[in-house]
């Protein structure tokens, strides 16, 4: 294990090469997807009521962080529906010719996932909002003056957009939407239930109290619960007896310098460069990134949302704060100015 993979164990938002292992994780079935009943339960209506009509199921629009398993129930969609599945992602559609070529192949009631799809450039945007309303394919032929626009009959198909910034949707493109679900982190006791079914799948056995801790550590994402769980299996297969227990949770977690809240070191090192370097704060996060050596966009679009959701930090109009619940998980006390920062920031946020 490369240390690119090593510090990504917790990184929702990447796929390492272990993650090519979780296609035979995840679920094929509404039946067999754990968690997020409400959208569940909608969605098996509205493709019992599409298969019944013989018609393609309205556009979907999945909206929530990275690991949450949009991607799965966009699969699990087209399996329902029992029709063809066609994937590819807003980066890679470069030009009009690149959406057109994937449309101009599909069969009746295909389901087209596109995933991060708030990075369509504008052009293929346009393009789209054609083909998704009135099911044809605008197409200039000719230059200049002799330029003429034909329009291309396309199958009826089902567009389902994956998105992590549902803000950076264009109103256009979200309007033409039939449902728009928003996922929701997972709870200790689904994420228990996911682990477990996982674990009979890698075919290795898994204590339910150590189901339960691990499912504590996993940022409340299913992606990151299957990748720890393939850490523990090695670890209960070299050191152990090949049985995932308690013991070998605790061990693994240390090893890997994940805490009990999900953190890993890097999280860590955030809270703790702005309580020695910055008094606890406030800082601004161009500064902050600059002295943990960071990118401002990982901060603020992957460390910070989770540290935000644990409460341990806090962003305010004058910078970044850790919390007094950051001190108390690190161990550390708060200073005199550190309490007094922190009286600040309620007496703003209240005003």
């Amino acid at each position: 294990m490369t240390d690119e993979d090593f510090g990504a164990i917790v990184r929702a938002d990447i796929q390492n090469r272990f993650d090519e292992q979780d296609n035979k994780l995840r679920p094929k079935m509404l039946s067999d997807f754990l968690g997020q009943e409400s959208i569940k339960k909608n969605l098996s209506t509205f493709i019992e009521a599409a298969k019944q009509r013989q018609e393609p199921l309205d556009h979907l629009l999945l909206i929530g962080p990275p690991g949450l398993g949009k991607t799965t129930l966009a699969q699990i969609t087209a399996n329902e529906l029992g029709v063809d599945f066609k994937v590819t992602s807003a980066p890679a559609l470069d030009k009009p010719k690149d959406l057109a070529g994937i449309l101009s192949t599909i069969t009746e009631r295909t389901v087209f996932f596109i995933d991060e799809i708030h990075r369509l450039k504008p052009a293929i945007e346009e393009m789209l909002y054609i083909a998704m309303e009135d099911f044809e394919l605008d197409w200039i032929i000719g230059q200049g003056a002799a330029a003429r626009t034909v329009r291309i009959p396309i199958p009826p198909f089902t567009l389902v957009g994956a998105t992590t910034k549902a803000g950076s949707v264009s109103s256009p493109l979200r309007s033409r939407f039939g449902f728009i679900p928003r996922f929701e982190f997972y709870t200790q006791e689904e994420l228990s239930k996911i682990i477990i079914r996982s674990a009979g799948i890698l075919n290795v056995q898994i204590e339910k109290d150590a189901a339960l801790l691990l499912a504590q550590c996993c940022r409340g994402t299913p992606r990151v619960a299957n990748r720890v769980l393939r850490r523990m299996r090695d670890f209960a297969q070299v050191q152990g007896s090949g049985f995932i227990t308690l013991q070998t949770v605790d061990d693994g977690l240390r090893k890997l310098e994940i805490d009990q809240l999900g953190l890993e070191k890097a999280d860590r090192d955030i809270l703790k460069s702005i309580i020695e370097n910055f008094g606890g704060g406030p800082v601004g996060a161009e500064t902050l990134a600059i002295s943990i050596g960071e990118s401002i966009d990982t901060l603020e679009d992957y460390y910070e949302p989770y540290l935000i959701q644990c409460g341990l930090l806090q962003r305010t109009p004058r910078g970044r704060m850790v919390t007094a619940k950051a001190y108390s998980h690190l161990g550390m006390e708060a200073t005199s100015s550190a309490a007094q920062n922190s009286q600040q920031s309620l007496f703003l946020q209240r005003s």
